[in-house]
């Protein structure tokens, strides 16, 4: 992932791998970048993840993001983060819940990437302010 690479070079942050504890196993990734699109919500910083599906629903990814979010707000001093995916993909939903993310009711959005007819076009948006 070089484009990774290269938001870490020029922020001094991106998306971290996650490994398991005990094996060193890599399982995903969890981290932090800016928006590449514009939006209503942009210009902003996102959290984001994906792991293995195996992985799924075990709290990894609920504790690395808590984990990213302490770093964004007290390292890097952000003032929000948001996260953002498909009405549908409910565990995604779940873990923002679960790191203290609101939904912003009104701040649904078709993503500019794709075409408004696409299955993945429509998306929720989250929002959690510093503390």
């Amino acid at each position: 992932m070089i484009w990774n690479r290269k938001h870490f070079a020029e922020h001094g942050f991106g998306l971290f791998a996650v490994e398991l504890g005990d094996n060193r196993e890599f399982i995903g990734f969890v981290g932090i970048v800016h928006v590449q699109f514009e939006a209503h919500f942009t210009p902003v910083v996102e959290i984001g993840w994906r792991l293995a599906s195996k992985h799924h629903n075990k709290g990894y990814a609920t504790e690395a993001a808590q984990e990213v979010l302490r770093f964004a707000f007290e390292e890097l001093h952000l003032k929000e983060v948001v996260s953002l995916t498909v009405p549908d993909n409910e565990s995604s939903q779940n873990v923002m819940k679960k790191i203290g993310m609101i939904r912003d009711e009104n701040g649904d959005f078709f993503h500019p990437k794709l075409p408004r007819d696409h299955k993945f076009s429509l998306h929720v948006l989250y929002r959690k302010l510093a503390p």
